[in-house]
């Protein structure tokens, strides 16, 4: 990871207007989509990686789900804990990077949606490897079978919108489909443009990350924020879904342990 981390201090200084963004506006219907995707009662433990400001959390906390909410950026968490707070619910909220994130609690579920920990990256991240490791995380933190529910960037809709212009070095790389993102945030200093790298998601190339990361994918589904449904991807949309289910743990594979033996 980069000494100093772009991701947590881009996301904590942009937390305060984190919900007035468009797409937070549809988080009740989202929860419906988790809920009825899930199919777990209530009072079941998910894992929320990549929290943010906790929409999803609260939401599903207020829905009688126990929750644990994960993030890399602290002012991310202090405002999941306002909303919870308002909200009068309970939820766990862990400071920590989805990368390393380790515990002996075993969920029920778990989603990692909206790019909140998987897709972003500090510049001097690689791609394959960061993503990789979140996979390996949620896989640890899950019960065998226990289903998943991912959200991210859409390479096709990309892919679409470039010219050769946009292949210039530092913006697009074709070999790794990573793109440098830039946005501004109130530091200390001033206004700063703080600079991250946004890996896109091919469809085959996810469904092979996963299964090489234990689990077993039974969908991909256009994923964009506010318009969540079981439904074919299109080409043009910014997100997509992946559904999964643990089906082995990376520990077993690196024991000796290999799913396709059997």
């Amino acid at each position: 990871m980069a000494a100093t981390n772009q991701a947590e201090e881009l996301f904590s200084e942009t937390a305060a207007h984190y919900a007035e963004k468009d797409f937070t506006r549809n988080t009740r219907a989202e929860a419906d989509f988790i809920v009825a995707e899930c199919g777990l009662p209530p009072g079941s433990h998910i894992l929320d990686m990549g929290c943010g400001t906790g929409r999803h959390a609260v939401e599903l906390a207020c829905r009688g789900y126990r929750v644990t909410g994960v993030d890399i950026a602290a002012g991310m968490l202090a405002e999941a804990r306002k909303a919870a707070d308002r909200a009068g619910v309970t939820v766990s909220w862990i400071e920590a990077d989805a990368t390393r994130f380790a515990t002996p609690e075993r969920f029920d579920a778990a989603l990692s949606l909206c790019g909140g920990a998987f897709g972003i990256l500090n510049l001097d991240d690689d791609p394959a490897d960061h993503d990789r490791a979140v996979l390996h995380a949620l896989n640890a933190a899950l019960k065998p079978g226990a289903p998943l529910i991912l959200t991210t960037l859409n390479a096709f809709a990309r892919l679409r919108e470039l010219t050769d212009a946009d292949l210039a070095p530092g913006r697009f790389d074709l070999l790794t489909l990573e793109e440098i993102y830039a946005d501004e945030a109130d530091t200390s200093g001033g206004i700063e443009r703080l600079r991250l790298k946004e890996r896109r998601w091919l469809p085959p190339e996810l469904i092979a990350l996963c299964h090489d990361t234990g689990f077993a994918v039974a969908h991909i589904w256009g994923g964009t924020s506010g318009h969540w449904d079981r439904r074919p991807l299109r080409l043009d949309e910014p997100e997509l879904m992946l559904v999964a289910s643990r089906q082995w743990s990376v520990a077993s594979r690196q024991n000796g342990f290999d799913p396709s033996d059997y």
